[in-house]
């Protein structure tokens, strides 16, 4: 696998692993400010700090200096058009609940799409000083070494990671299914950042991840990320990772794993 060269596509992951870098040292300067003031979303659960907006605000200056025709959806400032056939989908701050209570598992996750395929993705984890990428059809990478997923072939072997949803109804059929999760495989986690599980799966520390009501900032790069280290990644049957359902994992543990949670 290869990172290197001059394509455009190895051009727009230069700029994002760039971006991310940025981003990610900014937030680590501001959790060592201490606790920051966190307001709430959509609900009690879902919070966003001034850190979350400035590291956005970063990348977009970053993106938008080199690229200005290009569109941009961020978690938040929204989505902007453009005309060149390429969009960003950015999570400025992905594990805002973590970062608030200074727990080390938050990212910065950068997916570069053309015609709605994500064909880069770098997701930077500032705490551990790890940059995982990829590039569609060219394999994936954590600071330039090659990623294989796991090859577990049974769940009751399988380290497997989920999430939870703001909204409190979402949350509770996501606890329900996590106990039914927990009875068939070796062990069950949860690390509050999507982006962090789908580069893990990629890496072989997880052997899956689902989880469902995620939004395309949430994955875009990382089921990329999972998907080229040869980790098998869908949804549920006749559907696209997203906010249904999310799935990363070992390819022998598909089926399985899918028809686990996919009544979730």
């Amino acid at each position: 696998m290869s990172l290197a060269g001059s394509d455009p596509d190895t051009a727009l992951l230069r700029l994002a692993r760039r971006a991310a870098h940025m981003a990610g040292d900014l937030l680590l300067r501001g959790a060592a400010e201490g606790r920051p003031t966190a307001r709430t979303k959509s609900s009690p659960a879902d919070l966003v700090t001034v850190h979350d907006h400035r590291s956005e605000e970063c990348v977009v200056r970053l993106l938008t200096a080199h690229r200005p025709d290009d569109g941009i959806l961020g978690e938040e400032g929204g989505e902007r058009p453009g005309n060149s056939g390429v969009r960003w989908v950015i999570d400025p701050l992905d594990g805002t609940a973590n970062f608030i209570s200074g727990y080390p598992a938050f990212a910065v996750s950068l997916a570069a799409e053309r015609a709605g395929v994500a064909r880069v993705g770098v997701v930077y984890d500032p705490c551990r000083r790890e940059t995982f990428t990829a590039i569609r059809g060219q394999g994936a990478a954590c600071d330039g070494r090659p990623l294989t997923a796991s090859r577990v072939d049974r769940l009751d072997q399988a380290l497997v990671s989920t999430g939870f949803s703001a909204d409190a109804e979402i949350r509770a059929r996501q606890a329900r299914c996590a106990a039914r999760v927990l009875r068939r495989v070796r062990d069950l986690r949860s690390s509050g950042s999507a982006a962090l599980d789908l580069c893990w799966v990629a890496a072989g520390r997880l052997d899956g991840y689902y989880e469902a009501d995620l939004r395309p900032w949430d994955h875009a790069a990382g089921a990329l990320i999972a998907q080229e280290a040869g980790a098998w990644v869908g949804a549920a049957p006749g559907a696209q990772p997203g906010g249904a359902l999310t799935l990363a994992c070992a390819p022998a543990l598909a089926d399985g794993l899918r028809a686990l949670v996919g009544a979730e």
